[in-house]
């Protein structure tokens, strides 16, 4: 509790004409120095309410105490008043800049000195209440503020194992292992890093990059509505068996339409694009809706390449699995559509971290053999 005053003066009359004003309302310290006064500060300021401090002392004039105490971090939480008779405005200026907060001119006015004593004290003390009330209000809504990112973690973490769950749904239907979607967002991730690194024009952020990888789970969402006889066929495709499989790309948008409040506008928006656009082509020979260049949305574009290269690299019910470096360059020189020269400029500076993902695939065959 602050309920000291403490009297800096090195005139003994001053220093008792002083407290015998404020003693009926506080206790009284005194010291005759600066030296004095920062020693009984050091021991007691958080006692200490007001400091009454002369400007002209021996030892340690009142400017150096200010000097002082400025560099005391408990210091903002006392009041200090300047005993003086000097008046002038180059004097209080200083004193101001200092950190004082009134002054008490001599000769001393009973009424006067309790008056203004008894206010900065009061002023000090209804700070120190709000300071006190700001920083509990301030750790409640920190407490408030980590409970919140800690739904939107768990909120975050159920958006992402729905969409894995519809995703593996989807590999398992096709005799896939289910890797195969943890291996495309890996590709995603690494691909639309670079891109934001080395292009940044697209404004991606992490945030976004986060939304693109757990969305690229659902690219093949819509092969869940293709019949077994066209999804698991070993051979290749009839034209009109082709043209029902390319549906899935509108089906699977479907199906994520039906598909209420499982999450927030931005990971529906980016679902239903790479849903929907992965397979169109930057030439506008994809499908299904023959989107030309930046027309088809980035996240699609990336993901597009990261499901065509674990396609090559891995073997299919219809096709066996290419080399890393076939694969690698098939994508590059346009053998499974034309992609971005800016996505393949990326996909060009990260092949070491594709190739170290996708790990050693057994039975690589070169097409022909």
């Amino acid at each position: 509790m602050r309920d000291k005053v403490l009297i800096v003066d090195d005139v003994d009359i001053n220093r008792e004409l002083l407290a015998e004003i404020l003693q009926n309302e506080y206790e009284i310290r005194m010291a005759e120095n600066g030296l004095q006064a920062l020693e009984i500060l050091e021991r007691l300021h958080e006692e200490i309410a007001v400091i009454l401090l002369d400007l002209v002392m021996p030892e340690m004039d009142g400017f150096e105490v200010l000097e002082e105490l400025n560099k005391k971090p408990w210091s903002k939480q006392i009041a200090i008043m300047i005993i003086s008779g000097d008046n002038t405005i180059q004097t209080e200026a200083r004193c101001f800049e200092l950190g004082v907060s009134d002054f008490v001119h001599r000769p001393f006015d009973n009424r006067l000195v309790r008056k203004r004593v008894r206010n900065v004290v009061s002023l000090y003390q209804y700070q120190a209440e709000l300071e006190q009330k700001v920083e509990k209000q301030t750790e409640v809504l920190r407490k408030q503020f980590k409970l919140l990112q800690q739904q939107a973690d768990q909120l975050r973490q159920s958006k992402e194992n729905v969409i894995d769950i519809l995703g593996t749904v989807v590999e398992y239907r096709n005799l896939e292992s289910g890797e195969h979607i943890q291996r495309v967002k890996g590709y995603t991730r690494i691909l639309a890093e670079r891109l934001m690194k080395d292009y940044p024009e697209y404004e991606l952020t992490q945030n976004q990059i986060e939304i693109i990888v757990a969305a690229s789970a659902l690219h093949d969402v819509g092969k869940i509505a293709i019949p077994d006889s066209i999804l698991l066929k070993p051979g290749k495709l009839t034209q009109e068996e082709f043209e029902y499989m390319k549906s899935h790309t509108t089906k699977g948008c479907e199906i994520l339409n039906s598909i209420e409040n499982a999450w927030d506008e931005e990971y529906g928006r980016v679902s239903y694009e790479i849903c929907r656009y992965h397979h169109e082509r930057y030439n506008g020979k994809g499908y299904p809706d023959g989107l030309q260049g930046d027309e088809i949305p980035i996240s699609a574009q990336i993901v597009s390449i990261a499901d065509v290269y674990d396609a090559l690299v891995n073997e299919r019910v219809y096709k066996s699995a290419f080399s890393k470096e076939k694969a690698f360059q098939m994508i590059v020189t346009g053998e499974c559509g034309i992609f971005s020269p800016k996505l393949l400029d990326c996909f060009w500076n990260t092949r070491k971290e594709f190739e170290q993902l996708a790990g050693t695939v057994e039975n690589e065959v070169e097409p022909g053999m």
